[in-house]
């Protein structure tokens, strides 16, 4: 999906499994089971997109 900003957010899909794997523009990834709360996620940017560890791939915001 492409926002009116140019902001890509990309969901795939993990076949064999029930995962969704979500990428954020700001580069940030989430896996869940739930499609809504996938969606919830990404569009709550930058809420829940604090580091967990570990440093994101690509660009930050």
């Amino acid at each position: 999906m492409t926002s009116p900003t140019g902001e890509v957010y990309r969901i795939d899909w993990l076949p064999g499994t029930d995962i969704l794997h979500g990428t954020c523009h700001c580069g940030r990834e989430h896996t869940s089971q739930d499609p809504i709360e996938m969606w919830e996620w990404m569009l709550a940017h930058p809420q829940g997109h604090e580091p967990q560890g570990n440093e994101p791939r690509g660009n930050s915001s």
